[in-house]
Formats: structure tokens, C-alpha cells, sequence
């Protein structure tokens, strides 16, 4: 077939053509973050087989680097045939012939991408990110994490219904399989460095569960911040066994004690929680290893913004040093919380993962991980750009990078050369665009666009077109 022969030419540049758009190459700044050789050491242990020979033309770099350009565009620039497309512009840049510009090729080539090796290369490229950061851009010392859940949509499929089904509020057929994550971002660096999903309802899809499958991949000394859904004594202990520090807004089960003036800006004191009785997911030898009791500060921060919707909120942590880690410290550190709702509205929306595209489970996987990939190396660039312009990574527009990175895509992939020249460039172009420091902003919860006066639709897809039909039959 013409779609799979090409020259050996671009076999010379492996995987370093899936990094270069990513300004990742020796001598600059987090260059240890993904290398080509982790990649293709990755791709090597699965033995998985993309066609022999030096003609092949859908090989492992080549798909990684259509599939992550999928991921860095958008608009009808995200679909296959313009992936295959900037294949065939890229190829025939290089002196090779020109495949095929059928899609078929490509989406098989794509179904062979292993997930555990993209899952790898995510959590690797975020974790090492985050080792790497310097000393003053973290919190007294500590690396900071922000766990928090949230949902994604997909192509309403029969086998994607199968796995991850619709909402139960749903009639069958009106609604859209949903997928669930517990997600685990930097606070440094707001890259990705712990993902669990499950489907949206059933037993132990919950956040808490998600939550507690991703403790071993903290590090000892971690500090995690997280909403009330990451308040329960058993996360908080098991998490405590591992050297984790815990700072979370009470569970609305707790009752609040709020004994000084509502004027006060904070109220702490120190609360003994009993342990529970054993859950049904833990067996008794792990609960044997759970703490009777857990000390923990209470801090009660009254809220004196005008326009937000609470007068107070009330958190918990391990953190006990009173005298290192004051009460004040701890509620702007539970308000730097807020950071990851940006960071999932800049994933959703930025980078246009809201809805998913694939209609099959397994592909679902590999987009949401490549989805993931592509967002840990822009924010990869986002910390070259903060280091080499003295600026902290979360001052740099998420949305700003993804388009100088789109914009010099091709260049790149064609002259790896080129890469020190354009990426001082580009950091610069980023540094320009920050993002704005609005801390007390207010705004409504609401909408002033208009939409437009659609009926919604109440009957499955199928059932509505067989009435038309049948409506033009009598006519």
C-alpha cells in the first residue's frame, strides 16, 4: 500500500521530533523532564509491532507525534485528516514520498499505541517536573498538591455506553457517557502527577476511592491540598503511614465550633477524630494498621470578601507546628486551592478535551492520556519560560503557550536545529501574556449569550428520525 512507504530519512530523528515542538532538547532548562530515549526504552519493553522495514511510515514517533498534534489543535485542525495531512506535509519536507492522504492507516496505527506507555510517560513528565523545580518556587519547602475531581464527556456509542455509562437521570439514549477523574496537579507547576478515572456511577467509582488508589504515588513529605471529598480519617491515615501532610476543607458531616468573633480572621484549635468502624472495602489487616485516634488542627477562616458565596470555611490539617505553619499561612495555602479549577478549565477548554472524540473505550484511554502528555509538556514549556524570564510558572497564560507551540509546530518537527534559536523566542512571546492578578474578583454564575431556541431532544435519535420518516411517508 502507498500509505505505508516512505524513506528511512525520518527513522534519523526518533522520537526527538515528538519533544522538539515542545522546546525539549539538550542545554535547555528541564531537559531531563522526557528524553527521547526514555520514550523509545518505553515503546521498546512492549514489543508492539508498527511495520517493518525503513519504508514504514506509521511508526511509533511518527503516530505519538500526529496524535499529540491532535491534542495541541483545534477546531477542525484536531480531526485525523488533518493529523494525516500535516504527516504528508511533513514527510514530503524531508525529501520522502507522500503517503496516502486515507485515514485509515493513521487510526490503526493509533489504536496500537500502548496505554501503559503513554500512562508512563504522563505521570513520569509530571513527577520529574516537579523534582526539578527550584527551591523558591515552593511552599516553606514543601512540594504542594492539589487533588480534586471532575468529569468529561464522550461520543454516545454503544460500546462507550457499555463502560462508562450515561447519567441514571437520563432517559436511555438522550444522554452522554461520562467519565470520572481524581486528578493530582502541582501546585509549583500545575503539571499532572497522579490520574485515576472510573465510570461516573457505581461502587468505588466515588472521588474518595479514586483518591485512596493514588496514595502510593505521593512522595513522602508531599502536602496535599484537597476539598472535603479528601476529608475522610481513612485517606487522611493511610495517607499519614506514607509521610503525607494533609490540609482539607471538614466534611459538612463534621459539626463546626465557632467560638470567637465572626471578625476574627482565623480560629484554630486541635481536635482528636475517633477511627470508624471497619468499611466494607478494607480488609482487617490493613485496618489494624489504621491509628485509634488522629490529632489534627481545625482552623475556621472567616470569609470578609464582599460577593462570596460563604461567611466562613473551616479545614483540617496534619500539619501541627503552630509556630512554623500559622493559621494565616494555611488559609492562603487552602485558597491557592482554587488554582486547580483553572488548571481543569485550561485542559477542558485550551486544549479542548471537553468532550472526548474516540468512540471506543480503549481509544478513549489513549486520548484522555495523550490529552494529559500534551498538557504536562506545555506546562513543561510554561516553567522554561517562567525560569528564563525570572517570572513563577502560574504568572504564564496556559492558553498563550499552547498557541506559540502550535505556531511553531512545524518548524520544529522539520528543523530540530532551529530549536535554541526559536525557544528563547518563544519564552520571551510567552512571558508577555500573564495572567492577571484579580484575587478578590466577583462575578456572577451566570450567562449573557443568548442560545439559541432549540428543542431539546426528548426521544432517542433513532425513534425521532423513524417519525420524520414515517411523517413524510403519509404526506
Amino acid at each position: 500500500m502507498s500509505s505505508l512507504y516512505s524513506s528511512s530519512v525520518i527513522k534519523a530523528s526518533g522520537f526527538r521530533t515528538c519533544l522538539a515542538p515542545f522546546l525539549q532538547g539538550p542545554g535547555l532548562p528541564f531537559a531531563e523532564v522526557l528524553s527521547e530515549q526514555e520514550i523509545a526504552a518505553a515503546f521498546a519493553a512492549e514489543d508492539i509491532s508498527f511495520g517493518d522495514g525503513d519504508e514504514a511510515i506509521y511508526t511509533p514517533d511518527v503516530t505519538l507525534w500526529a496524535f499529540l498534534s491532535q491534542m495541541v489543535f483545534l477546531g477542525e485542525l484536531r480531526s485525523c485528516a488533518a493529523a494525516v495531512a500535516r504527516v504528508i506535509v511533513f514527510l514530503t519536507s524531508l525529501g520522502c514520498k507522500a503517503p496516502s492522504a486515507d485515514t485509515g492507516n493513521y487510526c490503526r496505527a493509533r489504536r496500537k499505541l500502548p496505554e501503559s506507555v503513554l500512562k508512563r510517560l504522563v505521570l513520569n513528565s509530571g513527577n520529574r517536573l516537579e523534582s526539578k523545580v527550584p527551591g523558591d518556587w515552593l511552599w516553606f519547602g514543601r512540594h504542594v498538591k492539589i487533588a480534586d475531581g471532575t468529569t468529561t464527556s464522550m461520543p454516545d456509542t454503544e460500546a462507550n455506553q457499555g463502560v462508562y455509562p450515561q447519567s441514571t437521570a437520563q432517559k436511555p439514549g438522550l444522554g452522554f457517557p461520562i467519565l470520572r477523574m481524581m486528578v493530582v496537579l502541582s501546585l509549583t507547576t500545575a503539571a499532572l502527577c497522579g490520574l485515576a478515572f472510573a465510570p461516573y456511577a457505581g461502587k468505588r467509582t466515588g472521588e474518595s476511592s479514586l483518591l485512596r488508589s493514588l496514595l502510593d504515588g505521593f512522595a513522602p513529605d508531599d502536602l496535599v491540598v484537597g476539598d472535603r471529598a479528601c476529608g475522610d480519617y481513612f485517606i487522611l491515615t493511610l495517607g499519614r503511614n506514607r509521610r503525607i501532610d494533609w490540609l482539607v476543607r471538614l466534611h459538612q458531616g463534621r459539626k463546626i465550633h465557632y467560638r470567637r468573633s465572626r471578625c476574627q480572621a482565623c480560629y484554630e484549635e486541635r481536635v482528636t477524630w475517633q477511627r470508624p468502624k471497619c468499611p466494607k472495602w478494607m480488609d482487617q489487616a490493613t485496618y489494624a494498621t489504621i491509628p485509634e485516634t488522629l490529632t489534627l488542627r481545625q482552623i475556621v477562616i472567616a470569609v470578609q470578601e464582599p460577593g462570596f458565596r460563604v461567611d466562613r470555611i473551616a479545614v483540617v490539617c496534619t500539619l501541627l507546628d503552630q509556630r512554623r505553619y500559622t493559621a494565616e499561612d494555611l488559609a492562603q495555602l487552602y485558597r491557592a486551592r482554587w488554582n486547580i479549577e483553572l488548571d481543569i478549565r485550561a485542559l477542558k477548554q485550551s486544549l479542548g478535551m471537553e468532550p472526548l472524540r474516540t468512540k471506543t473505550p480503549e481509544m478513549i484511554r489513549k486520548e484522555l492520556w495523550t490529552h494529559w502528555l500534551a498538557y504536562n509538556l506545555i506546562r513543561k514549556v510554561i516553567a522554561q519560560a517562567a525560569q528564563e524570564t525570572d517570572k513563577r510558572p502560574r504568572q504564564i497564560s496556559f492558553a498563550a503557550a499552547r498557541q506559540s507551540i502550535a505556531a511553531a509546530w512545524d518548524r520544529l518537527s522539520r528543523e530540530p536545529q532551529a530549536l535554541k534559536e526559536l525557544a528563547h523566542v518563544l519564552w520571551q512571546t510567552m512571558a508577555q501574556y500573564r495572567v492577571g492578578h484579580r484575587p478578590n474578583r466577583v462575578e456572577p454564575r451566570v450567562v449573557k449569550r443568548r442560545p439559541k431556541k432549540q428543542r431539546l431532544m426528548m426521544k432517542p435519535r433513532k425513534e425521532l428520525q423513524a417519525e420524520l420518516l414515517a411523517r413524510k411517508g403519509r404526506g
